[in-house]
């Protein structure tokens, strides 16, 4: 069994952060300073009553407005911001975008791999004939997880939903992956507070680092030094492989997309590896570091803009929380 990515949809929150919002309250801060490093411009972010289940609603919403849903026969979501403990999003998710009764679903907990991951599991469905058209969303809002006096978090992390359809092909779109975690550097990137292991605590004492950024350890932590370095000694090996794997030359690809984390680490990489820029996915201007829906937010803005078109081969990337890496080549 073969299977492609045939329909892509997305959905941002309606409120905007601008880089003057965030620079207005601090005195190390400009506007042109965060754009500069981080290639953000603005990011949008959930509203107080506005969840990842909500936002994965209005993607698949919109996804599904011309498509028939009852030919969907599985429905895997990835979020690292669920509504609830239990019972998982897909569930509630089936059931609000009233999708057939006959149908799996389940959600999986991965962050700026998830999409690559996900992909993984929906292969593997189609290709053991457990499913024939799959819905996969990724959801986060990671805004929630920050501390309103955490700059540093603040200016990379925006919120959105993806929605794809992944169904049975005559002809394989979806190639060879190459997938990796490394469990030790798990505390270089964590919530450390909230679930059962360590409680929310709303007694949380605040920690300020050198730069000035508060948090608690009910809020997102990250050691931006020891993720770039992960990042650019996984990634290009990462590349390399994937590559062998597929049988492939670098000239082969017609588009590199990567996990859209920030233009300084984007650009580093780029060059690291050898990428042309005409080959190379580098926007975050309007969305910020939306964790797993960056891949599917570039896709889709590649195909409104036309530089890249059906027949092309992509050669996608996801690095980040986990630590978690993954890779595949995939034909439009």
């Amino acid at each position: 069994m073969a299977c492609k990515i045939s329909n892509i949809a997305v959905y941002l929150p309606e409120n905007v952060l601008t880089n003057e919002e965030i620079a207005a309250v601090s005195e190390n801060l400009t506007a042109e300073k965060i754009e500069k490093k981080l290639g953000i411009q603005k990011r949008h972010i959930a509203a107080n009553n506005e969840t990842a289940l909500d936002l994965a609603f209005n993607a698949c919403d919109s996804l599904l407005k011309n498509y028939d849903k009852n030919s969907i026969d599985f429905l895997v979501l990835c979020t690292q911001s669920p509504d609830y403990f239990l019972p998982t999003s897909a569930c509630i998710l089936q059931n609000r975008l009233d999708l057939p009764k006959n149908i799996g679903a389940f959600d999986f907990n991965l962050g700026c791999s998830g999409f690559i991951y996900g992909l993984s599991i929906a292969k593997g469905f189609i290709n053991s004939e457990i499913a024939n058209k799959m819905l996969l969303v990724m959801t986060d809002t990671y805004s929630k997880h920050l501390h309103k006096n955490d700059l540093s978090n603040r200016t990379i992390f925006g919120d959105a939903a993806s929605a794809c359809i992944i169904e049975k092909a005559e002809n394989e779109h979806i190639h060879h992956f190459v997938l990796g975690t490394d469990g030790s550097g798990a505390n270089q990137l964590i919530v450390p507070n909230g679930c059962l292991r360590n409680p929310f605590n709303p007694n949380e004492k605040e920690i300020t680092d050198e730069s000035g950024n508060v948090r608690t350890n009910n809020n997102l932590y990250m050691n931006g030094p020891e993720i770039f370095n992960f990042t650019i000694d996984t990634v290009p090996n990462l590349v390399e492989q994937t590559l062998k794997k597929n049988q492939l030359n670098a000239s082969d690809i017609d588009y590199y997309i990567f996990h859209q984390a920030n233009k300084y680490i984007l650009e580093y990489l780029r060059k690291k590896i050898g990428i042309a820029e005409e080959k190379f996915y580098n926007n975050l201007l309007d969305t910020g570091n939306t964790v797993s829906s960056t891949i599917p937010i570039a896709i889709s803005n590649l195909l409104q803009s036309g530089k890249i078109k059906e027949g092309n081969k992509l050669l996608l990337c996801g690095f980040g929380v986990g630590l978690s890496w993954g890779s595949v080549i995939v034909d439009l």
